[in-house]
């Protein structure tokens, strides 16, 4: 089981910003794999630590994260954005963390010594629509999507700026003595390589845009608005940079019958005067399929029944929602002259009078009900 990432980093749930950003720099500085060379307990560490940080500086991935735990991010090909971190990914995360554009300012040797780092590639975003079955169910999808790629027989030389290191260092002479300041290189952008030969087709970045077809697994429980993330299916970067990732938004459909309330299903059921009285057995839609349902002699209007299991699979993988049924008894407006008479003679019959019973709840026990 994942750890927590409050506990990665050793925060509370009510930290601010501020604070995460304070912890996350503390730990990427005690398992940095330059002070801990050869150690893969510390490169695990270094890699939970960059892994929690980019869901709880987030704060859209960390509401989803408080609600629904690491399940939020897990299906798909590589989840919803917080699984399978890259060293790539980490280093990438420096600039915001310690300044200087990637490297670590005023840190000697600190980041930019272990070797250039890689460029990623920017993202790409679209949007996925999705059938309530679907939801409930998970489903892979396959899209075509345009991203652009590198051109065949492009090629790359080593930047004559940085050499090959992607950062260039600058010192400077303070009151306080010298200061080292690692930046990005402008001339390559990081990547430590610059083009040499492109063929015609190429951008000047030696890319070109190609369709490709994307294999998406979704899984049971996503939302409207989720987001997943595909990894390496955005743009390539030049040179020998890792490609960007494609974003996935998720877009629902809304059910003719169906209406979702979390990981549960609404169903309203119309029923005549007749079949309320004597019972009936009625069909209704499911994300399954069709769905059977008995109703009693006698049922009420506003009767709601619960078929437990029926609605939607949790995203946690806690089981599934339900579905609730609400019973309409449903009034004619018209009445030829023998229903008329009929029901004229029923009137002040005792079993036409209204007693509702102790077990026939009110509407607000009823509402109580549904979100219990």
């Amino acid at each position: 089981m994942k750890e927590d990432y409050y506990e990665v980093l050793g925060i509370s749930k009510s930290a601010t910003a501020a604070e995460i950003k304070k912890a996350y720099r503390k730990k990427a500085l005690q398992y940095h794999p330059d002070k801990n060379p050869g150690d893969t307990s510390a490169e695990e560490q270094f890699k939970k630590s960059a892994e929690a940080y980019e869901i709880l500086s987030d704060p859209d991935k960390k509401a989803r994260y408080d609600q629904f735990g690491h399940g939020a991010f897990e299906g798909g090909s590589g989840g919803f954005g917080g699984g399978g971190m890259n060293m790539d990914d980490i280093f990438s995360q420096f600039g915001d963390i310690f300044g200087g554009g990637g490297g670590f300012g005023g840190f000697s040797g600190f980041g930019g010594g272990g070797g250039q780092r890689r460029v990623k590639g920017s993202n790409l975003r679209i949007r996925v629509s999705l059938t309530l079955e679907e939801i409930a169910n998970g489903v892979e999808k396959k899209v075509k999507v345009k991203r652009k790629v590198q051109a065949e027989g492009v090629t790359y030389k080593t930047c004559t700026t940085c050499n090959g290191r992607g950062q260039v260092t600058k010192i400077q002479n303070t009151i306080l003595g010298r200061m080292q300041t690692v930046a990005v290189c402008s001339t390559c952008g990081g990547s430590g390589q610059i083009l040499d030969g492109k063929p015609s087709d190429a951008d000047a970045q030696g890319l070109k845009v190609a369709e490709e077809t994307v294999s998406i697994n979704i899984p049971a429980g996503v939302e409207e608005g989720m987001q997943l993330k595909v990894p390496n299916k955005g743009n390539d970067a030049p040179g020998n940079g890792v490609p960007g990732d494609l974003l996935v938004a998720i877009e629902t459909q809304e059910h003719s019958t169906l209406k979702r309330e979390g990981d549960n299903l609404h169903y309203d059921l119309y029923v005549s005067i007749s079949e309320a009285v004597l019972g009936t057995s009625k069909e209704i839609d499911a994300v399954s399929g069709k769905v059977r349902i008995k109703l009693e002699p006698g049922i009420q209007s506003g009767k709601i029944l619960r078929l437990r299991g029926k609605g939607i699979t949790s995203l946690n993988g806690y089981g599934a929602g339900d579905i609730l049924v609400h019973v309409n008894v449903w009034t004619p407006k018209e009445l030829n002259k023998e229903q008329r008479e009929f029901f004229e003679k029923m009137q002040g019959n005792d079993n036409f009078e209204p007693k509702p019973e102790k077990s026939d709840k009110s509407f607000f026990e009823k509402v109580k009900d549904m979100f219990s």
